[in-house]
């Protein structure tokens, strides 16, 4: 990743949880560095930016209204995001994942593809993909824990990809589902307050 925003200095970093903030299509890090005054102190975040040039901001792969994607662009993006954490993670006593909107796909993508490397994954206002060959490549020993955070009136992400990702969510993961009504495709304080207390519990306990 060319681009990271550290919510502490690199002195400040070596044995403590890592989370790694993902942020959504036609934005950039700075959407996911601002939440980190709402993050419990104890961590150290990191706001990474996408690659791909979408206008004049940044997304992870090229994506549509039904939420298309090509499964070579997500396995590529993919690997980047795994050598940037595996070149900083010997240093944190933990790594977990945030994303909002298509960075929730990324968050979970990561998490299908190398379920052991993480603690616990923050999803908002997004979704998971609906992909064969992800779904083929899943072997969970366990559930992990998934806080999975929307409006139900959001129009953003689609009906199909809504009742996907809940399906797939529900068989999988160790799931906290909360709903913000009135908050539309965006990130709300109310919301960051439990996203919080789900990361004290699963990582810090």
């Amino acid at each position: 990743m060319e681009t990271v925003v550290w919510s502490r200095p690199e002195n400040q970093r070596a044995g403590t949880p890592l989370l790694v903030m993902m942020h959504g299509y036609g934005t950039d890090e700075v959407r996911m560095s601002d939440l980190f005054g709402q993050l419990p102190p104890e961590f150290t975040c990191a706001a990474l930016r996408a690659p791909k040039v979408i206008g004049d901001d940044y997304g992870w792969f090229l994506l549509d209204y039904f939420l298309t994607h090509d499964f070579a662009d997500v396995i590529s993006v993919s690997n980047k995001v795994f050598d940037w954490i595996n070149s900083v993670k010997a240093q944190h006593s933990s790594v977990s994942l945030l994303g909002f909107s298509q960075g929730m796909a990324m968050a979970s993508t990561l998490l299908r593809l190398r379920p052991q490397d993480f603690r616990a994954v923050v999803g908002l206002s997004g979704f998971v993909l609906d992909n064969e060959l992800l779904a083929m490549s899943e072997s969970f020993d366990a559930k992990p824990p998934f806080f999975w955070g929307r409006d139900k009136a959001d129009l953003v992400i689609n009906d199909a990809a809504v009742e996907h990702t809940a399906e797939w969510l529900h068989r999988n993961t160790q799931l906290t589902a909360r709903t913000y009504p009135g908050m539309g495709h965006t990130i709300s304080k109310a919301e960051m307050v439990d996203v919080s207390a789900f990361l004290r519990h699963y990582v810090l306990r």
